[in-house]
C-alpha cells in the first residue's frame, strides 16, 4: 500500500510539474533558427540576415515595418507624406516612444542613425542603395523628419522598413552588435554563444498589454536531424524557417504541429568570384551555369521544392521574367566553353559550402555535376561565421549561398561586393532604374536588369528559396512566408 501511495504522490506531483509547464507555455515561446547572427547585433553595420531575424521588429524598429504578405505599415513613424516629385518624404513620428534604457525617441535619433549609414566607412548593406541617395535630413520638430533624396527611389518606404534602417540611440548604438538597446516591445537579455539568444518582453513598450510572451528564446540549430529531434521533443515550439525538408511529410502527418510551406526573397544561386581567373571569363562563367541541373538541384536538395530561376530576382517580385532558358543545362555546350576559353580540363576550383541544408546536399549535386564537364571541385564545408569572413571577404572561388535580402540586384553595381562585379553598363543601367518614376518604365529597366544579369552569367542562378514553415499547432502568429527575414515575436500567442 505504501508503494501505492508512493506512486500516486508521484504522479500527482508529476502531473502538477506538468500543469505549471503549461501555463508556463503560455507566455514563453522557443524558436528555431539555422544559423547563429554573426559578428553580432547590429544589422546596422553588418550583413548576415540572422541578425534581423532575432533582432528586427522585437528589439529594434525602424520607421516602416515590411508586413508578412509584404506590404508597408507605419512603425516608429505614424504617418507621412510625399512631394509630388518623389523626391521629399516627410515622416510624422509617434511622440512619447522610448528606448529600452529610458531616453526619449525623438527625429534626433533619425538623423543621428541615417548619418551614421551615410557616412564615410560606413558597413551598412544599404548604404549605396538607400542612405547615398539622401541628400538631407531636416528635423523642423522633435516629431518630424523630411527626407530629402537626390533621386525618387519607389521602393523607398519598403527600405525604411528593412532591418538596415533601424533607429539607434546615440548613447547605445556603438554597443549594439553585444547589447542592443531599442525601441521595442522586448529587451535583449543574454546571448550564449553556439546556443541561444534570450529576450523578455519590454513592460516600457508602447502596447505592451498586446504583447503575450514575456520571454523568447531562440535556439540555433543548423543541423537537419537535430531540428527535426528538437521539435518532436518539444524542446523548439516553432522552427520558421525549417531546413530539413526531407522530413516535412512526418510533421505533415502528426496533428501535434503545423506545416506552411511560404515563398521568401532567397535567390539561391552559385556565387562565382568575377575577379579570380578564369572566372573573369564570361565564357567559364557560361560553361559552370551551363554544367548545372536545376531540376536535379530542387529534387534531389529540396524535395522538389523551389521555383527554378535565372536571373537575380524570384517569381513573386514585380516585374519578374522567367530567364531560365538564357543558361539552360547543357554540359556538352559547357565542355565546349570551355575549350574555347582554353581552360585545360580537369579545372581544380574549390566550393566553399556554409552550414544550410540548401547549400551543402545542393552542393554535393552541383559537385558531381561539374565534374561531368571537367571541373573538380573541391568541397570545403565552414560555419556560417567562417563563410562571412573568408568568403564574404571574397576569398573564395564558388560558394553556394540563398541571397535573402529583397531588392538586392544593387549589389551588381558594387565592384567591391564578394562576387566581384564590374561593370560600368550595368552601373548606368540600374542608375537609369532608381531615376524613373514611371511605373511602366520601372518594370521595363527591371526586365533589362535580370537580362544583363543572365547575360552576363555573373552567378548561376538555381532557384527561389522555399520557407518551410513548422510549429506546435497550438502556437499562432508565427511567419509563413518572408519578404524579409524577420520573426515577429510580439504577434504569437498560444491558443
Amino acid at each position: 500500500m505504501k508503494t501505492l501511495s508512493r506512486i500516486a504522490a508521484a504522479l500527482a506531483i508529476a502531473a502538477l510539474a506538468a500543469g505549471a509547464a503549461a501555463q508556463a507555455r503560455k507566455d514563453s515561446v522557443v524558436l528555431g533558427m539555422v544559423l547563429e547572427p554573426a559578428p553580432g547585433l547590429d544589422p546596422t553595420t553588418a550583413s548576415a540576415a540572422a541578425i534581423g531575424e532575432v533582432v528586427h521588429y522585437n528589439v529594434l524598429e525602424g520607421l516602416t515595418r515590411v508586413n508578412m504578405d509584404g506590404s508597408v505599415a507605419p512603425l516608429l513613424a505614424e504617418s507621412w507624406t510625399i512631394d509630388p516629385d518623389g523626391k521629399v518624404y516627410t515622416f510624422k513620428l509617434r511622440r512619447g516612444v522610448k528606448f529600452h534604457d529610458g531616453e526619449a525617441f525623438d527625429a534626433s535619433d533619425v538623423k543621428f542613425s541615417f548619418e551614421r549609414a551615410k557616412a564615410e566607412g560606413s558597413t551598412n548593406k544599404a548604404k549605396k542603395a538607400v542612405f547615398d541617395n539622401i541628400s538631407r535630413i531636416d528635423t523642423p520638430d522633435p516629431s518630424t523628419v523630411i527626407l530629402v533624396l537626390n533621386n525618387p527611389d519607389g521602393n523607398f518606404l519598403f527600405r525604411m522598413g528593412e532591418n538596415t534602417t533601424v533607429i539607434l540611440d546615440p548613447k547605445s548604438a556603438a554597443t549594439t552588435a553585444t547589447k542592443p538597446i531599442g525601441t521595442g516591445p522586448f529587451r535583449f537579455e543574454s546571448w550564449a554563444k553556439g546556443s541561444a539568444i534570450t529576450l523578455v518582453k519590454w513592460d516600457g513598450y508602447r502596447n505592451a498589454s498586446a504583447v503575450r510572451m514575456k520571454k523568447a528564446t531562440i535556439r540555433f540549430i543548423s543541423d537537419p536531424a537535430a531540428q527535426v529531434a528538437a521539435m518532436l521533443a518539444g524542446d523548439v515550439d516553432a522552427f520558421p524557417r525549417f531546413q530539413a525538408p526531407q522530413s516535412l511529410g512526418q510533421f505533415q502527418q502528426d496533428p501535434r504541429f503545423t506545416v506552411v510551406i511560404g515563398g521568401t526573397e532567397g535567390k539561391t544561386i552559385v556565387s562565382i568570384n568575377n575577379k579570380k581567373k578564369p572566372f573573369d571569363d564570361l565564357r567559364v562563367r557560361r560553361a559552370i551555369a551551363a554544367a548545372i541541373d536545376r531540376k536535379a538541384i530542387i529534387d534531389g536538395a529540396q524535395e522538389g521544392h523551389g521555383a527554378p530561376i535565372g536571373s537575380h530576382m524570384v517569381p513573386s517580385d514585380a516585374g519578374y521574367i522567367d530567364l531560365t532558358g538564357v543558361n539552360p543545362y547543357n554540359p556538352e555546350k559547357a565542355k565546349a566553353l570551355l575549350k574555347e576559353a582554353g581552360v585545360a580540363t580537369p579545372l581544380n576550383v574549390s566550393l566553399t559550402l556554409p552550414p544550410p541544408t540548401y547549400a551543402r546536399k545542393g552542393g554535393e549535386i552541383i559537385a558531381a555535376q561539374l565534374a561531368k564537364v571537367g571541373i573538380v571541385a573541391r568541397i570545403e564545408n565552414v560555419e556560417w561565421a567562417q563563410w562571412l569572413s573568408g568568403t564574404f571577404k571574397g576569398n573564395f572561388d564558388l560558394s553556394v549561398i540563398s541571397h535573402v535580402e529583397p531588392l538586392d540586384f544593387d549589389r551588381y553595381a558594387d565592384p567591391a561586393y564578394y562576387w566581384g562585379y564590374d561593370s560600368k553598363p550595368y552601373r548606368d543601367l540600374l542608375a537609369r532604374y532608381n531615376t524613373t518614376t514611371d511605373a511602366k518604365a520601372r518594370l521595363k529597366l527591371l526586365g533589362d536588369i535580370q537580362k544583363h544579369l543572365a547575360n552576363e552569367a555573373v552567378n548561376a542562378w538555381l532557384f527561389q528559396l522555399p520557407q518551410f514553415a513548422v510549429s506546435n499547432k497550438k502556437l499562432k502568429g508565427v511567419w509563413t512566408s518572408s519578404p524579409i527575414f524577420a520573426n515577429d515575436l510580439a504577434a504569437l500567442s498560444w491558443q
